[in-house]
């Protein structure tokens, strides 16, 4: 890119590109959304900001744009080496002089990146926190011209965010040594508290924060009972997502390799992903993820942050997530391209027992497990919850929805909501007077009459509560159990036995003071005529125009790997499919559509229209 001189504050309005026109010819995107533009002016004119926009909203483009309208050499604070390596390919394939500085670099790398930064012939430099951190780092800084600082995946710097980095805290250096270059601080989640500390640590109290929507419609949200958790996973992902890229998280390592396993044996192709595997085998098969089609990575939670894959078409939970924070940010990785995507997640009582256990078990302080208990419950509102899981979801980050959203579960197939108070009373009172220390599976063997070795050698078949539910089946009793447990008023045993207690509030229950309505689960049969009913992914493409995707699908997989790159960083799913929308047959008509900027025109566009003409014109 050529650069414009200046000062540190960056060149005068006059001299300075313009932010639409870097989008077009450099991006090769037509116009700006929702606040991008209002933020790329802040940030240009020098101004500092908190940016929380959701996965796939554009949050690069919110510092990549000014980067390239300031003087000097923006840094980028990324927490992942994927995400650096993603960000800077797809860079210089758009002809802006990027680079990282991580620990992937051998020591004549680094100092060549060195030198290009105090040289000021670098555009973009993407640094790890630690890496910035260090003396050496800092001084070359203070030394090169700098035209911005953004710190991406800014909750990393919260100790109540769900990804917190203690490396991240000591960003704050940035304000202190830096105080003429903006700052812009950016995530896809944060509650208020962590939007708080966000601020405070980064020195942003006197910034401005823009909040773009959390919503992303085009993915559809379903909770579904934990049964049988793998066989339900299978069913998922051969019924609706066959062929497609796909995420799966696990809360073990060994459940990450069963699941995986399980899912190649039933022929669906899938690597496992977590910290126990040496690092060579998690680099392989990230980058297998990334850069092939069709590819399911089955993971921990130490996968994903920062994957730049746009074509996820389904991101899987296998066990419960730590918070509604969490869980949306791991389903925000699924669907980056706009297209249809889905959110699903199986969903039982013992994962709410297990993330109490890990809460009281941890060494976090006891506001800190407070926080937690309070995180988790409000998740397992979510899971729970009868009415539109969107609205719930953008509710808890403060934003205001209408009633219904047609694309999730709860929505396409509304559940039935029934007076479950006498079988709250009936299920309260088993756990009480079998002592509070028994899980749900030996309360509901009691509650329907069940005999067996243990009930009969604690006497519990001489209880009153013995057998006054065999009005209902084992399903219903497990789901007023696990239902009870998210209103609250049933609780995981402290010790960590598995077992049930009562709350305080299952008192005003039992006295008959509090109602208490349960949904009924609905059956999958019927969930899944509704969802082919409601329908979500538009009408298939003809033909011809699927032939066409096809051939220009394969002409990039040839050129990534030519490249050594992943394909979607050559173009993007949505390109591929305007271009067969559209069908330019010149440079002209080529020029402009969306992600085809002037260098990608100069690199691929003979290509591209010969293949289009090779198809020829449509009828």
């Amino acid at each position: 890119m050529a650069r414009h001189s200046g000062s540190s504050l960056g060149p005068s309005p006059e001299r300075r590109p313009s932010a639409l026109s870097v989008l077009n010819t450099v991006f090769g995107l037509p116009s700006f959304r929702g606040a991008q533009a209002e933020i790329v002016a802040h940030v240009a004119g020098g101004g500092s900001c908190l940016v929380l926009m959701p996965t796939g909203g554009g949050k690069s483009v919110c510092y990549q744009v000014p980067a390239l309208m300031r003087d000097g050499c923006a840094v980028v604070v990324s927490p992942l080496i994927a995400l650096m390596r993603d960000q800077v390919a797809g860079l210089l394939e758009a002809g802006v002089r990027a680079a990282v500085l991580n620990s992937t670099l051998s020591w004549s790398e680094a100092a060549e990146v060195e030198r290009r930064v105090a040289a000021g012939e670098l555009d973009l430099l993407y640094v790890a926190p630690e890496r910035l951190l260090t003396p050496r780092c800092l001084a070359l800084l203070e030394r090169a011209r700098l035209a911005l600082f953004a710190i991406d995946e800014a909750h990393c710097v919260s100790q109540w965010g769900h990804d917190f980095r203690p490396e991240y805290i000591g960003l704050s250096v940035l304000a202190e040594r830096f105080p003429a270059v903006p700052r812009i601080a950016l995530t896809a989640t944060a509650d208020a508290r962590t939007r708080a500390e966000i601020v405070d640590r980064l020195g942003l109290s006197d910034s401005p924060v823009f909040v773009a929507s959390f919503d992303r419609p085009n993915i559809r949200y379903e909770i579904v009972e934990k049964k049988s958790p793998q066989r339900q996973l299978e069913a998922f992902i051969a019924e609706r997502h066959a062929g497609e890229a796909g995420i799966v998280y696990c809360l073990s390592r060994g459940k990450v390799e069963d699941t995986a396993a399980a899912l190649v044996r039933a022929g669906i192709p899938a690597l496992p992903y977590h910290a126990g595997l040496d690092a060579a085998v998690r680099s392989r098969h990230q980058d297998r993820f990334v850069d092939q089609d069709g590819v399911v990575i089955v993971a921990t939670i130490a996968f994903g942050m920062g994957i730049d894959k746009p074509d996820v078409r389904f991101v899987a939970h296998l066990d419960l997530p730590k918070s509604i924070e969490a869980y949306y940010q791991e389903t925000g990785r699924a669907g980056r391209d706009g297209k249809p995507a889905e959110a699903w997640m199986a969903y039982g009582i013992s994962d709410i027992v297990q993330q109490r256990r890990m809460i009281d078990e941890s060494t976090g302080t006891d506001a800190f497990k407070r926080v937690s208990r309070e995180k988790l419950e409000a998740l397992v509102g979510l899971a729970e919850t009868a009415g539109c899981r969107r609205a719930h979801l953008l509710g808890y980050f403060g934003e205001r929805a209408g009633a219904t959203c047609g694309n999730c579960d709860n929505c396409l197939s509304p559940p039935n909501v029934w007076d479950g108070s006498v079988a709250a009373q009936k299920l309260l009172s088993c756990a009480y007077r079998t002592g509070q220390r028994f899980g749900v599976a030996h309360l509901v063997d009691v509650l329907l009459g069940r005999p067996n070795e243990r009930i009969e050698a604690l006497r519990h078949d001489t209880l009153s509560v013995y057998g006054i539910g065999a009005e209902m089946t084992d399903k219903q009793w497990r789901a007023v159990a696990r239902q009870l447990v998210a209103l609250g008023h049933l609780a995981p045993d402290p010790e960590g036995f598995g077992g049930l207690r009562l709350t305080d509030t299952a008192r005003g229950v039992l006295k008959g003071e509090t109602a208490v309505w349960l949904r009924e689960p609905t059956s999958g049969r019927k969930a899944r005529r509704d969802r082919a009913r409601a329908g979500g992914a538009g009408l298939p493409a003809d033909a011809e125009r699927a032939a066409l995707i096809g051939r220009l699908k394969a002409w990039r997989s040839g050129v990534a790997r030519a490249r050594g790159v992943p394909a979607f960083v050559v173009l993007h799913d949505t390109t591929l499919d305007a271009i067969a929308a559209s069908r330019p047959t010149t440079l002209d008509q080529l020029r402009g559509m969306p992600g085809i900027g002037e260098k990608k025109l100069e690199h691929y566009g003979a290509d591209l229209v010969a293949l289009v003409r090779a198809a020829g014109a449509p009828e």
